[in-house]
């Protein structure tokens, strides 16, 4: 079965793919962004713009996805933002075409919601701290460029089973796609300290430099 977690910029998504990932016997995280990545450090930076838009990119992704799905006998799990439905077809819907078991997953949440976890992760952190609460998020202006148009176009139908996500903690949104998915989830028996610790640790981790 592959988990394919969407949802805007800072909503969560790869929190609760690793969160995922710790609780659940034998799956693995197949995270889309580093082909995204590997693309853009093949062209001169005046060519890099949005790497979903290259046919490299979404054929390659279902490419690796299917060999995947056909070589792992766990659970596969995607953390990737896709709004243009094209683009969702070339990538979900081929692999369901292929026979593959996709769930699909869009957490959502309000504009604010998402505006504070951009704030609270990575970079957005360390400029607040730095430059006080009210500085620009710099390093997250992509994201949230892109959040109204996220928050818009994830609504439509294509895109469920939607989630909202304001008033659950991380380990709850989990818990919510695992019994969707009719998946079993190891018991959450960390302390409140450690598991915060641990997802610290994923968000500095998945810092992105490029």
């Amino acid at each position: 079965m592959l988990l394919w977690i969407n949802g805007p910029f800072g909503g969560g998504k790869t929190q609760t793919a690793y969160e995922l990932r710790h609780r659940l016997v034998d799956s693995v995280v197949c995270d889309p962004e580093h082909l995204g990545f590997g693309l853009h450090r093949m062209m001169p930076p005046p060519l890099r713009g949005d790497f979903q838009d290259l046919v490299t990119w979404r054929h390659g992704v279902y490419e690796v996805l299917d060999h995947v799905l056909d070589r792992h006998d766990g659970t596969v799990i995607v953390p990737m933002t896709v709004l243009e439905p094209a683009y969702f077809r070339e990538t979900v819907g081929r692999l369901r075409e292929r026979g593959h078991d996709v769930r699909h997953f869009t957490l959502m949440a309000d504009r604010g919601t998402v505006l504070r976890r951009l704030r609270e992760r990575g970079f957005g952190r360390a400029v607040r701290l730095v430059a006080g609460k009210d500085a620009p998020l710099r390093r997250e202006t992509f994201a949230v460029s892109k959040l109204d148009l996220c928050l818009e176009r994830l609504r439509a139908e294509e895109f469920a089973h939607h989630v909202w996500t304001d008033r659950l903690t991380v380990p709850e949104v989990a818990e919510h796609v695992a019994a969707t998915a009719g998946l079993a989830l190891a018991p959450n028996r960390e302390g409140a300290l450690r598991g915060r610790a641990r997802r610290a640790w994923t968000g500095i981790r998945h810092i992105r430099f490029d």
